[in-house]
């Protein structure tokens, strides 16, 4: 890249330009809009992640003390605060959520030319729901339970660079299951959920459109047994076993054979059984397929601490949207950037060092060319170890 441009501006030319052109056309985005376009918008919501502002006023007070370092940046004026804060509130969020889907994308494609990390020919995929509490006072679209606010962000993820593919937000009270349906189910994927997504009507689409899943089963499973291969037990696993559902119901649901896999895990002490339409694979695969499920865990950690989606810059279902949608847009900007360049420094090391370094003129190369940067201390591998690649 030109080592003339600020890293700010070298971050912000990883967005497709014309594919971002054609989404705010699409969405009426600039209609009326005299100041402030939508790509000073955008601009100015990715600073706020990349450098951590708690407010709006936060924001707009920072960017306008830049003054001539400003235009650098790719800013075509003053940030005002009351036309930002009306651009959250008014224009559709769908334009970021678009933009995310076309950066995830690319970001995908830098990771398809490598061989899939758990196997080769099949894509896994994790889905999971995380809450962000609100104060219903503030919020009051987001009912949760018991007169308090939440939202949920439903996400499934590509364990292959842990990248989110669909994101669907939520209030409070929808329930993961129902998720389910706006899923597009790929022949072949794995499907990786915990226990609240047990809906057999809906696992047995999932097996009909030609998708496989790995789920954690209820402690109340009516079942019976039709065969039992034989396990290791030293590796934890207590069963391998194909079953048939009993109840009415569940009978009716999922009406084919399904597989059981018990396992405990010594590790974190656990005692997990585990549903399953795949057939080929062996138990331990199916256990390992389902250890993998708490990357997506890290991935909600991760982003909560290092991203501003906890506390929002408005209270309109329409700017809480734009935030999110934002700052997934950043954190895929960052993916795209260390895997473009190979950078031997996990995304925490990288955002803290991009967070004071966004008006250097320098190459991303020269920035992270310092060795105490990318050496990677071990941590536990429950605490963000899915980001040292």
């Amino acid at each position: 890249m030109n080592s003339g441009k600020t890293i700010f501006a070298q971050l912000m030319d990883i967005v497709p330009k014309y594919e971002f052109r054609k989404i705010v056309q699409r969405h009426k985005g600039n209609h009326r809009v005299r100041k402030l376009s939508c790509w000073d918008q955008f601009i100015s919501m990715c600073f706020a992640q990349l450098t951590f502002r708690s407010s709006l006023r936060d924001v707009t007070t920072t960017l306008n003390a830049l003054d001539g370092k400003r235009y650098r940046m790719g800013f075509r004026s003053k940030v005002p605060l009351s036309t930002l804060s009306d651009a959250n509130a008014t224009r559709p969020w769908q334009m970021y959520q678009d933009l995310a889907m076309v950066l995830i994308d690319q970001a995908r494609n830098l990771y398809g030319k490598e061989q899939a990390a758990l196997e080769k020919t099949k894509q896994v995929f994790a889905l999971d729901s995380t809450t962000i509490d609100l104060c219903l006072s503030l919020f009051p679209w987001a009912h949760f339970h018991h007169n308090k606010g939440a939202i949920k962000m439903h996400t499934l993820m590509d364990l292959q660079g842990s990248i989110p593919v669909f994101i669907h937000i939520t209030h409070g009270r929808v329930h993961d299951m129902n998720v389910m349906d706006q899923i597009p189910i790929q022949p072949g994927a794995i499907y990786i959920m915990n226990r609240g997504y047990i809906d057999f009507a809906r696992l047995h689409k999932i097996h009909s459109q030609g998708g496989q899943f790995v789920i954690r089963a209820r402690k109340n499973l009516r079942y019976y047994r039709r065969s039992s291969s034989p396990v290791d037990t030293s590796t934890g696993l207590q069963c391998d076993q194909r079953i048939r559902l009993t109840l009415p119901k569940t009978k009716a649901d999922y009406p084919d054979v399904l597989r059981r896999v018990h396992l405990i895990d010594k590790e974190n002490d656990q005692d997990i059984v585990i549903l399953t339409n795949i057939i080929t694979s062996t138990a331990e695969q199916i256990a390992d397929y389902y250890k993998q499920r708490w990357q997506i865990e890290l991935f909600f950690k991760w982003i909560k601490h290092n991203l501003h989606i906890k506390a929002f810059y408005g209270q309109s279902i329409n700017a809480v949207k734009t935030q999110i949608w934002t700052a997934v847009c950043t954190y895929v900007i960052l993916i795209i950037v260390q895997k473009t360049y190979d950078f031997n420094v996990n995304l925490r090391t990288m955002m803290q060092v991009l967070s004071v370094s966004l008006l250097e003129r320098m190459t991303f190369k020269e920035l992270f060319s310092n060795t105490e940067l990318t050496e990677i201390t071990e941590s536990n591998a429950n605490q963000l170890g899915l980001f040292d690649f």
